[in-house]
This record gives structure tokens, C-alpha cells and sequence, in this order.
């Protein structure tokens, strides 16, 4: 029994790596994924800009909705933080002008990457999104090393900053007023008030070791983008007691800034698989995959839904076959 177990393990580790292998060295595609993308969804607008710069105005239309679908009643901290912030263009970035084609790999932070030893093939990539405090350090065989990207709000930032990458740069989400302090504190190395730790529903960081250029204020368009053209969830709308299931979850919006961003995108550790209770949650801890039955916030059916559609349609590729395992064999 013990020899049968191994040898499917080994199989599957062969299969998956075999179709990493296949989407890092066919052919790449100029704007494949965005413009796929915008064929399934031809209602949605394909110019959205995906960061805020210093030198360009904050566009009225950011002004209409409350985080984190944009700005409404914070103009006056915006536009201060964006003083902070680089300008357009900046000679440093994953955004950077390039002629090569790039591929972008999404890593999630799902236990379907544990044990699968990717870390060497999703360093191939030319841009790595990071979500989250997903950690590098010991889980590097399975997740890699190098780190374009680490995009997060402040909750969800790592405590310790870890990423060794001389090229990453942080991504700020903003999902609430306060988010947008904590942003510009730490651009400017002025650590976390008193007063705003009451705003916070779990500890953040004190510090983030990097250069004011490698900071980034992600456009609200795209999470607006994300949820309204693409999941199809109806328009924000004031609710007294917390929110409709209509904010995209990052993941997703990590994957519609990646198609911003890259000609050919990936997604590796996505996928919930509820019927198997007892998996590891995430990559890096033994939470159980039965917490996220709890979810309140993200609509985790209709974006598994909305992704394996992705897949399917050839818009992205699932490295980790936790979405839709087009190299599983039967």
C-alpha cells in the first residue's frame, strides 16, 4: 500500500512539473491573457492604468465609490500620499519598458503547493506576484525565492519583511480609510500611531524596509474592474452591519493587475477543494480547509467558478491544477 501511495505521489509531482515546464518554455504571446481576457468580458474597459503615480491627477472617477472600489470622501489623503509616491515611468519596477514578452506567475498561498518543490520554476518567471505575508525563508523549495511583487493591505502585510529580492516592490490595496495613513507611515519610516492600531483588526507592521521608489498605490479601478466587468457582483452600496459578498478577493485582483502588467499570466497555489476538510489551508501553517466555510467577505464559489472558466478558455494558465487540472490524468 505504502509503494502505491509513493508512486501516485511521484506521478504527480511528474505531471505537475511537466506543465510548468510546458508554459515556461512554449511560445509567448504578446498581451495574450488581457486580451483573451477582454474578448470573454468585451463590456469592460481594457485602458485601466494599474498603479497611482505623483505627476498625474487623481481622476474623478475615483471619487465615486468608498474603498476599496476608490476614494469617495478621502481625496484630501490621497493626494498627499501620492506626493510620496514615484512618478510615472520610474526606472525601477516590475513595469519597467521591456521588448521581451513576459510571463507573470500569481502564488497564492493555498496548501495545494506544499511538497510540490516549484520554487526553481517560479523563479523562471519574469514577474512573481506575492500575496499577502505568504513566506519565503524554509518554504523556498516549494515557492521560490525571488519577488517581484508583494501586494497587501495593511493586516495582511508580513510583520518581519523578509522578501531578499533587490527588486521587489510593495503593492498598497486600500480597503478602508485608514489603510492610506498606513501607507504613507510607512513610506516615510514614521512606524504606526496609537491611535490608528483601534482602526486594525490584527496587529501590522511597524516598518517596511524599502526605498520610497519601490512603493506602489494600486488603482482602485482595478479592483472596481475586477469586481464589477468581470465577477459581474452588483454595484457597492452602503449596508450598516459589514459588506455584500462583492469584494473580489486579492488573489483576484492580484490576477487582473497581473494581466495589466504581463503578456502571459499563471496562476500557482489557487484552488479551495471543500470536500477535503481536513487539507492544509495555506502552504506555510496546518490550518484546515473547512475555515474557509466561514468566509463572509469574498464570494469563493463564483470566483473557483469564474477562474476554472479562465483556464478552461486558454485566458490562463493553473500551474498547480488546483482550479482546472488540464495535465491530470484520469
Amino acid at each position: 500500500m505504502m509503494d502505491f501511495l509513493f508512486a501516485r505521489l511521484c506521478l504527480a509531482l511528474q505531471l505537475v512539473h511537466e506543465n510548468v515546464l510546458r508554459v515556461l518554455e512554449g511560445r509567448c504571446r504578446p498581451r495574450r491573457s488581457r486580451e483573451k481576457l477582454l474578448v470573454l468580458f468585451p463590456s469592460a474597459s481594457g485602458a485601466v492604468q494599474p498603479f497611482l503615480w505623483k505627476d498625474q491627477p487623481l481622476p474623478d472617477r475615483l471619487l465615486l465609490y468608498p474603498p476599496p472600489f476608490g476614494f469617495k470622501g478621502l481625496k484630501g489623503k490621497v493626494e498627499n500620499l501620492l506626493t510620496l509616491l514615484p512618478a510615472a515611468n520610474p526606472d525601477v519596477g516590475p513595469e519597467e519598458a521591456s521588448e521581451k514578452c513576459r510571463r507573470c506567475v500569481v502564488v497564492g498561498n493555498g496548501g495545494v503547493l506544499k511538497g510540490l518543490e516549484l520554487g526553481q520554476h517560479i523563479d523562471r518567471f519574469h514577474t512573481i506576484i506575492r500575496l499577502n505575508s505568504g513566506p519565503l525563508g524554509k518554504h523556498t523549495g516549494d515557492v521560490g525565492n525571488r519577488t517581484s511583487i508583494r501586494m497587501s493591505y495593511p493586516e495582511g502585510t508580513p510583520l518581519h519583511w523578509a522578501d531578499t529580492d533587490p527588486h521587489s516592490v510593495f503593492v498598497a490595496v486600500i480597503y478602508k480609510g485608514v489603510d492610506l495613513s498606513w501607507i504613507s507611515a510607512m513610506i516615510r519610516k514614521l512606524g504606526v500611531s496609537f491611535w490608528d492600531w483601534f482602526f486594525f483588526w490584527q496587529r501590522v507592521p511597524r516598518e517596511i524596509p524599502l526605498d520610497p521608489s519601490r512603493f506602489r498605490l494600486l488603482n482602485p479601478d482595478v479592483i472596481r474592474q475586477t469586481a464589477l466587468d468581470f465577477l459581474k457582483y452588483p454595484k457597492p452600496r452602503w449596508r450598516l452591519w459589514g459588506w455584500d459578498q462583492n469584494v473580489p478577493t486579492l488573489g483576484m485582483t492580484a490576477l487582473s493587475l497581473a494581466s495589466l502588467l504581463c503578456d502571459e499570466v499563471s496562476l500557482a497555489g489557487f484552488g479551495y477543494n471543500l470536500s477535503q476538510q481536513g487539507a492544509p489551508l495555506h502552504y506555510y501553517d496546518n490550518l484546515p480547509m473547512r475555515l474557509m466555510q466561514q468566509e463572509k467577505m469574498h464570494n469563493v464559489d463564483k470566483e473557483t467558478q469564474f477562474l476554472h472558466r479562465l483556464v478552461r478558455e486558454g485566458v490562463i494558465s493553473d500551474l498547480t491544477g488546483g482550479i482546472h487540472c488540464s495535465f491530470c490524468s484520469s
